[in-house]
């Protein structure tokens, strides 16, 4: 498998009143296509900012960052918004679902702003709701569905357009622990199907879902367990 995410000797701080905090002291990570991957730390060691780093939401201060084989150091603005949209999906704790717009129109959203047409938007919408078993809940919104089935439309969300990346950060924190679960099982059988799943989150249990497992602690990798 070829590298989908490789980052070397990262650094970011941050300036808090009078103190420098380094966020990221010198990260190196590497994540296959097809992996599935959880970092987890407590709060405060850094995963939140690697995770915007990743996501391509904050830029780093030294070291490099390549995803799917293009370097982001120099991207502009508009550039840097340009690659997440087309290559990274994102999931949240909160769902942040449109509540005037149905399941199938929250999904189709993303697909707008990367010029897709009407006709390719519900195509890929249709088959990324089918993918998180709510085919028959299209027309739905959100108030109409459980709050499980609100962050399946998230992730139904997050797979259109087949993004070689899906971020899910603490996908599971406003769901109760069934419901959680069911997510997770869900996410095993999307990455099963092929795509690279980064999972970000401070639980170590729900870290261990995943294949492999990246801690970071005060800006450190400390543990790099399962690594291919």
């Amino acid at each position: 498998m070829t590298s989908l995410i490789d980052i070397k000797d990262m650094h970011k701080s941050y300036v808090m009143g009078s103190n420098v905090v380094k966020a990221l002291d010198g990260v190196d990570i590497n994540i296959l296509n097809g992996e599935f991957v959880s970092i987890v730390g407590p709060s405060g060691s850094g995963k939140s900012t690697l995770m915007n780093m990743i996501g391509c939401l904050d830029v780093h201060d030294s070291g490099s960052y390549h995803l799917d084989g293009v370097d982001i150091s120099d991207l502009s603005d508009k550039e840097l918004a340009a690659i997440r949209s087309e290559k990274i999906g994102f999931v949240f704790q909160g769902f942040n679902l449109l509540p005037k717009f149905t399941a199938l129109e929250n999904v189709e959203l993303p697909l707008v702003y990367r010029g897709f047409s009407h006709k390719q938007r519900k195509k890929h919408a249709l088959e990324a709701l089918d993918r998180v078993g709510l085919g028959d809940r299209i027309h739905h919104k959100p108030t109409e569905l459980s709050g499980g089935q609100q962050q399946r439309v998230a992730v139904a969300r997050a797979l259109a357009g087949n993004p070689p990346v899906l971020l899910a950060d603490e996908p599971t924190g406003n769901l109760d622990t069934h419901t959680g679960a069911e997510i997770l099982t869900m996410l095993d059988d999307i990455n099963s199907q092929g795509n690279t799943i980064i999972l970000i989150t401070h639980d170590n249990l729900l870290a261990h879902r995943a294949k492999r497992r990246i801690e970071i602690v005060d800006g450190l990798i400390v543990s790099d367990k399962g690594a291919k």
